[in-house]
């Protein structure tokens, strides 16, 4: 490149080109249009010959600096001036002077690049700053922390000396403690040793002395055996008497039923017969044989027929109800509400029962303090004197009443007979032992409790509230000992409001005549004549 240059300067073209522009300005005026023609392109031919010269010295440059130096400057100034001149030139127009030159438009770029570079970098300084404050303050935290580290070192330490102190001083005193018991020990062996040697009679009256306290005891205990007796004695006396009245009263009934009765006796008959006074006072006096089963195997005994009930007794119930029904949902109802009522039922006859019973025991137990007790033990061993067939009506008798399932009237309740008898006598039982044992309440409607039920097979496993309920569940006090059984839906509670609402308008039309309700009601409630049902004796 340097030596284009000097060729350039050695031949002085830009010299000989300024004399001949002088020289054609004298003779502008003179020259003909083709001379002045001619000394312009002369002009023209050499200004381009240096102009080659200058192009090719500027190639050379561009490729010493690489392929990134000198990229910007050919940008920024030779393009805009290369463009304007070339535009002017084909337009026919001379150049503009207020064309910007190169390096104003260099100047431009380099101030539009330089610009957002201080931003960065001030953003950049900015931070900077923040990362060295922050870096200072975790610093100081540092060294904040490594003091506190330090002094809970020494607290530590110090704190592990004073009681490694207190235990030697603990220590020292069991010792000391120790010894001082070994010290007494001794002493009263002494003293034992001494008082053996001196007192050797006192030994002796001590032994007199238990020899008549053990006499004194084994004569109470005589007496005592001998009054038991004498009241075991005394109750089978009154057992005898009592039994060959009850012997004289079961043949004066054998010899009425062989004699033809005018009519049939109605339930209420039978049930004021039952529940009089008189044959309570005809019953048995307690057995100690039958009184020795404990109280834990008859309630075992009872949960196992009541688990039965729900097994076999309710299915049978279901297949004499579907004959009958088609809805398993009303059978499921029918027998739910048989098996609630004969619980209500039978524990009102279990309170009639037992006040019978203190009536007939109060003359015989006056001043006694036994008499509850004796109370419970004549109850538990004449539960086979409950009339069952009694409280079996009285169950037929509710349910016949019951807005939910006896209205319109499909089915005859008396097909149910023996499986209500089995719940009574289950219920009634279940009320003589201690605690009594009863069924939990359920209503339509209610929230499932999954302590007390489990949801049959055809529910609704996401419903809260119960639609109907199957089988009760068996409570000892306020804890489930069985669970029952709960039918769950979607919507139950205004199912079960809409079923209360329809049952209440397909209730009975007062325009009937009086004289048909009476023979239906007295159709469905007729049952057979009274029959005593065996329980599990005590």
């Amino acid at each position: 490149m340097a030596e284009n240059l000097k060729r350039l300067v050695s031949n002085e073209a830009l010299r000989t080109l300024q004399e001949k522009l002088d020289s054609w300005l004298k003779e502008y005026n003179t020259n003909t249009c083709d001379q002045n023609l001619n000394h312009c392109l002369e002009l023209i031919e050499q200004v381009a010959k240096v102009q080659g010269q200058l192009f090719g010295i500027l190639t050379t440059a561009a490729q010493e600096g690489g392929h990134n130096d000198g990229v910007e400057t050919i940008k920024s100034r030779l393009l805009p001036w290369l463009e304007a001149s070339f535009t002017a030139a084909s337009m026919g127009k001379p150049v503009d002077s207020k064309v910007p030159s190169l390096q104003n438009t260099f100047d431009r770029e380099r101030r539009k690049d330089s610009s957002p570079r201080d931003r960065d970098m001030q953003q950049l300084d900015s931070n900077l700053n923040s990362t060295r404050s922050q870096l200072n303050q975790v610093q100081d935290d540092l060294a904040e922390t490594e003091k506190n580290l330090e002094e809970t070192k020494n607290r530590s330490a110090i704190s592990l000396l004073v009681a490694e102190e207190e235990i030697n001083q603990l220590k020292k005193q069991l010792k000391s403690l120790q010894a001082q018991e070994d010290a007494r020990h001794r002493n009263t062996d002494q003293r034992s040793s001494e008082n053996r040697r001196s007192e050797p009679r006192s030994s002796e009256e001590r032994k007199c002395e238990q020899w008549s306290s053990l006499k004194r005891n084994v004569d109470q205990r005589d007496t005592e055996v001998t009054s038991d007796y004498k009241k075991h004695l005394r109750n089978l006396k009154e057992e005898i008497a009592v039994l060959s009245a009850e012997k004289s009263a079961l043949q004066g009934r054998s010899s009425r039923s062989r004699s033809p009765s005018p009519a049939p006796r109605s339930p209420s008959c039978s049930r004021s017969r039952s529940a009089s006074p008189s044959t309570a006072v005809k019953v048995r006096s307690p057995s100690p044989n039958r009184s020795k089963l404990s109280n834990v195997a008859c309630k075992a005994a009872l949960l196992s027929r009541f688990s039965d009930s729900y097994s076999q007794a309710r299915l049978d119930a279901q297949c004499l109800l579907r004959r009958c029904i088609d809805k398993a949902e009303i059978v499921q109802r029918i027998i739910y509400i048989a098996t609630v009522e004969a619980f209500h039922v039978a524990k009102m006859a279990f309170r009639h029962f037992k006040i019978r019973v203190r009536k007939s025991l109060t003359p015989s137990y006056v001043g006694s303090n036994d008499f509850e007790n004796a109370v419970s033990d004549y109850v538990i061993c004449h539960l086979d004197l409950y009339d069952s067939q009694s409280s079996v009506n009285d169950v037929i008798r509710a349910m016949n009443v019951n807005p939910k399932i006896s209205f319109p009237p499909v089915v005859d309740f008396c097909l149910l007979s023996d499986f209500i008898q089995e719940i009574c006598c289950i219920a009634f039982a279940m009320q003589a032992l201690e605690p009594p044992l009863d069924i939990a309440y359920g209503a339509d409607g209610e929230v499932f409790n999954d302590c007390k039920y489990r949801r049959s097979y055809d529910s609704d496993f996401t419903a809260p509230l119960v639609l109907y309920h199957v089988w009760p569940a068996l409570m000892e006090n306020d804890c489930v000992i069985m669970k029952g059984e709960a039918v769950t839906r979607r919507g139950a509670f205004w199912n079960s409001v809409r079923s209360l609402s329809r049952c209440r308008s397909r209730s009975l039309s007062p325009i009937c005549p009086r004289s048909q309700i009476g023979l239906s009601m007295m159709s469905r409630s007729r049952s057979p004549s009274p029959i005593r049902c065996e329980l599990p004796r005590f």
